[in-house]
Parts: structure tokens; sequence; C-alpha cells
């Protein structure tokens, strides 16, 4: 049964890329990342591969809102949001 974490232990900016996932930050090598919920900063459209590997706008998201979606990459191309920030 999946459920929604209420707190993060981790965070890291999110650079929007349309080829590379989000990197994970407990490898040293950045691999393996399971998925990570969005916080987003500045208002906009975010579009992203889900954990499920679904490609999928979001759209209109409010400033200062959390995306409790488990997200693996968000692309450049279709993102008009900003100051994405990755929790796990």
């Amino acid at each position: 049964m999946a459920y929604q974490k209420l707190q993060a232990y981790r965070a890291a900016a999110v650079a929007p890329s349309d080829t590379a996932t989000i990197p994970s930050i407990s490898a040293q090598d950045g691999t393996g990342n399971n998925g990570c919920v969005l916080y987003v900063g500045v208002a906009g459209d975010v579009k992203v591969t889900t954990a499920g590997g679904d490609d999928v706008t979001f759209t209109g998201i409010l400033a200062g809102s959390f995306m409790p979606v488990q997200v693996l990459k968000v692309f450049s191309t279709g993102t008009t949001a900003t100051n994405i920030v990755a929790l796990w």
C-alpha cells in the first residue's frame, strides 16, 4: 500500500533537464533515485516523469506548493515553474 510521507529528510535543488533524471542524493554516483516529491517555489507548469514511468504535465501549480507524486525527472521543455526542490 502506498502512502504519502509527511516529512522529508533530504532536499536538493532541481535542474530541469529533458535527458537527465534527478540524481539520488543517497548514492555516491547519483544513481538509484526511486522517486521524490517536489516543492515548487515559483508558480507555473511542471512536466515530469513519475516513478511509474508516466510523462505528464501538471498545469498551474501554485507558488509554495508541494507535489505529492513520486518523480524521477523534471523536464526543461514544458516546465515553466522555477525554484523547484526535490524532497526525499
